[in-house]
């Protein structure tokens, strides 16, 4: 099999970009940017370490979670996870970031690039807190390219169309996948009701 090695290679597969994507990228959040965060319950993270290590993590809180700090500028509060902290070690490497915002139902996305840096800023924290529990901490991005991702994508998969999903008894539950991966002794029931208990008790 061989590869693609250069940008010249790699363009002469496609037709030229259109003039619409091009000029679609803005370097700050206008009003349609900021109504559809204000709506969004869910973004994807991209970032890579010093070594191009590559890491995507997902977020996911009540739709307006990530605050609009001014026209360049927005906050991404961190809830409790498993502290693996992959994506927040790479940003303190690397501040590169690549940010995909969904609302579900819509076909459409809104991608922000830019800088991300990690603060435990006492008053931001206190500003994100959910029923009274503050982030651990919080990613604060500078966008250097805001934009709208078209349809196609959502509409192939059909992601939000109930009648193509596969019946979730077709998937083992993450208790058996778990029991698998990290070889625990202990069954899938007792994963799963651990998971569950977890989910009770610390989602904010």
């Amino acid at each position: 099999m061989e590869f693609v090695t250069s940008r010249e290679e790699l363009r002469a597969h496609y037709k030229p970009v259109h003039d619409v994507a091009v000029k679609k990228e803005l370097r700050f959040l206008d009003a349609h940017a900021r109504n559809f965060l204000s709506k969004s319950p869910f973004v994807l993270i991209g970032s890579q370490d010093r070594d191009g290590n590559a890491d995507v993590t997902p977020k996911g809180d009540r739709p307006g979670f990530v605050a609009v700090l001014d026209d360049v500028t927005i906050a991404i509060p961190d809830r409790p996870g498993n502290n693996r902290l992959d994506t927040f070690e790479n940003i303190v490497a690397n501040p590169a970031v690549g940010l995909l915002f969904l609302i579900p139902g819509m076909n459409e996305t809104l991608r922000i690039n830019g800088e991300g840096r990690i603060t435990a800023d006492a008053g931001l924290r206190e500003r994100l807190a959910v029923d009274g529990r503050q982030p651990a901490t919080v990613l604060v991005v500078k966008a250097k390219a805001v934009y709208m991702h078209c349809a196609k994508a959502f509409m192939r998969s059909e992601l939000w169309k109930p009648e193509s999903w596969s019946e979730r008894t077709d998937m083992p539950t993450l208790g058996a996948i778990l029991r698998d991966h990290a070889a625990l002794a202990e069954t899938a029931g007792e994963l799963d009701q651990r998971l569950d208990e977890g989910y009770s008790k610390s989602m904010w």
